[in-house]
């Protein structure tokens, strides 16, 4: 590609997956994170709290806590931990007693998760970071909902 004055301009899609995340150090901070949780039966479930990233050797200790709203209007605290680990060009996500979760990247922002008889599929959009989110789609069995995540830097 060349511009008015011959010389070489950066290609669209290159300039726009260069604002994608692509390693760790892009996460560490501090998130806030708003989660919406649809239930497949109509309810909806919301989630405020913060996401938090912190180093721990050469892997990030990731931790959400905040208040789940219930469609009655009961307020729960809750909170959860994962670890996030560079694997070569992708994101590993590992429970927190380190079993593998799934991996992801940019270039590729999607991954699947069997738990039993439980699908998890998930996709992550980053076309506008450093806001970003992760949409799960949930079914089997015992479980059946669609759960939208949004981060943005506190």
């Amino acid at each position: 590609m060349v511009n008015r004055n011959n010389s070489k301009a950066q290609d669209p899609k290159t300039v726009a997956m260069s604002q994608h995340p692509s390693c760790l150090t892009d996460f560490v901070g501090t998130w806030q994170l708003s989660r919406q949780i649809l239930q497949q039966r109509g309810e909806t479930f919301s989630f405020e709290g913060l996401a938090n990233f912190n180093w721990s050797d050469s892997e990030l200790i990731y931790h959400e806590s905040g208040v789940v709203i219930a469609p009655d209007g009961r307020e729960l605290q809750a909170q959860r931990s994962y670890f996030w680990k560079q694997t070569g060009g992708k994101l590993a996500v590992l429970f927190d007693d380190r079993r593998f979760f799934h991996s992801f990247s940019a270039a590729d922002p999607n991954a699947q998760h069997l738990c039993g008889d439980d699908h998890y599929v998930v996709n992550y959009n980053f076309d506008h970071w450093p806001l970003w989110e992760s949409t799960w789609q949930v079914t089997g069995p015992r479980k059946d909902y669609k759960m939208i995540s949004v981060y943005r830097r506190s």
